[in-house]
């Protein structure tokens, strides 16, 4: 396989479906403050750009929470550094220490000093919607760490997928059976009001 189709499946989704009995317990452990939580991989920075960016990612609104409001950034942590290969967790750090090297305007500036703008302009560079050509990728395809699109199409999945998956959001904002216990066919506006079922 080539190093390109590799680096497609690895990364921080790339565990996902072998580990998804005990991404309950992950999702279930992840119920610190964030303002209070010391990750476990992320370092001091890291933890900061995540935060902001699942928050740009999946910000709150009227009827929903923002993402760090439950605990997408614990979860993304605890993923990494329990679910990773040491190999994939040293590609992940690297494709961090870009992404921060990217986002500061110059060397000096504090990660505390970046605003909205800058994350947004760094996503709407290299946040990739279907048929967009990864040109990082096109110029060299054999290279072994993540591009910065790769990462950040990474990082937006495991928030997306963190916020579906957590208590607050499963219980309170899509449809939650506990105890499913019928199959219903139809418009799924009409069978639920638009909204998808929980887990």
């Amino acid at each position: 396989m080539k190093r390109r189709d590799a680096l497609k499946n690895i990364g921080l989704a790339a565990g996902f479906t072998i580990a998804a009995p005990s991404l309950l317990s992950i999702f279930q452990s992840c119920t610190t403050n964030t303002e209070t939580w010391v990750p476990k991989f992320l370092t001091p920075n890291e933890k900061t750009v995540l935060t902001d960016l699942v928050d740009i990612i999946l910000p709150k609104t009227a009827s929903t929470p923002a993402a760090s409001e439950v605990n997408v950034p614990q979860f993304i942590d605890k993923y990494i550094d329990e679910v990773l290969s040491i190999e994939d967790q040293a590609i992940t750090r690297t494709a961090f220490e870009r992404l921060i090297a990217t986002l500061k305007p110059n060397e000096t500036t504090p990660i505390d000093q970046l605003t909205e703008d800058n994350y947004t302009a760094i996503l709407d560079r290299y946040l990739l919607v279907k048929g967009d050509i990864d040109i990082e990728r096109e110029e060299n395809p054999e290279a072994k760490s993540m591009t910065q699109s790769e990462f950040l199409g990474q990082l937006k999945w495991l928030t997306i997928t963190g916020y579906r998956n957590s208590e607050q959001v499963g219980e309170n904002i899509l449809v939650y059976d506990p105890i499913p216990s019928a199959y219903y066919s139809g418009d799924l506006q009409e069978l639920t009001g638009g909204k998808a079922y929980s887990l």
